[in-house]
């Protein structure tokens, strides 16, 4: 499985309401000045991965999204996969999906 997924094909598995953990991993600072998500998304702090990881579901597909899709959400990936989850980040992060979804 590839390890990062585009926005568009992130837009076309929601709009064909396919099953997922879809989470935001935003740092917190950064989720504090612009809290909206994705929609379906659950906000989880990076800085806490130790904490949650349990409890993210290890029979689904995980994908994962920063605010640009890099060192952040690549390393919350990278945690998840090596915890035998399926698990990709969104390239170029929220930003990148706000413009698929605005076009």
């Amino acid at each position: 499985m590839e390890k990062s997924i585009p926005p568009v094909e992130l837009n076309d598995l929601l709009a064909a309401g396919k099953q997922f953990t879809l989470l935001d991993v935003r740092r917190k600072e950064d989720f504090d000045q612009a809290p909206h998500t994705i929609a379906g998304a659950e906000w989880k702090n990076p800085a806490e991965s130790d904490q949650w990881l349990p409890t993210i579901p290890a029979q689904e597909e995980v994908i994962v999204y920063c605010v640009r899709g890099g060192s952040v959400s690549q390393s919350v990936q990278q945690k998840l996969a090596d915890s035998g989850r399926l698990v990709r980040y969104v390239e170029g992060g929220l930003e990148a999906f706000a413009k698929v979804v605005r076009t």
